[in-house]
């Protein structure tokens, strides 16, 4: 099985994205957030699963119709890139 890695950048996005709904609505952000890890930590298993992303080398998987995870996988590691939501420029300009 693959090890998964979080860099700096996708826990930033995704505990932004937390903060933001949770101002709302606190128990819509903890719901996001336990979706989005659980579905993340099925990537170990089935990395190529999700479709090929807009930057070579990397593949996004769509969490509920907003949110994206960009992440990378070599031999023995998935690497979570960013935490997107939909509306926001990727790749970044």
């Amino acid at each position: 099985m693959l090890r998964l890695e979080w860099k700096a950048t996708a826990v930033a996005d995704l505990l932004a994205i937390v903060d933001y709904i949770s101002d709302d609505n606190p128990d819509a952000a903890q719901a996001l957030k336990d979706e989005i890890e659980a579905k993340v930590s099925r990537l170990r298993e089935q990395p190529r699963l999700y479709r090929v992303g807009r930057v070579e080398g990397t593949r996004e998987m769509v969490v509920r119709s907003n949110y994206i995870v960009v992440y990378a996988e070599d031999a023995d590691t998935v690497t979570i890139l960013r935490v997107l939501h939909a509306a926001q420029q990727w790749p970044p300009m």
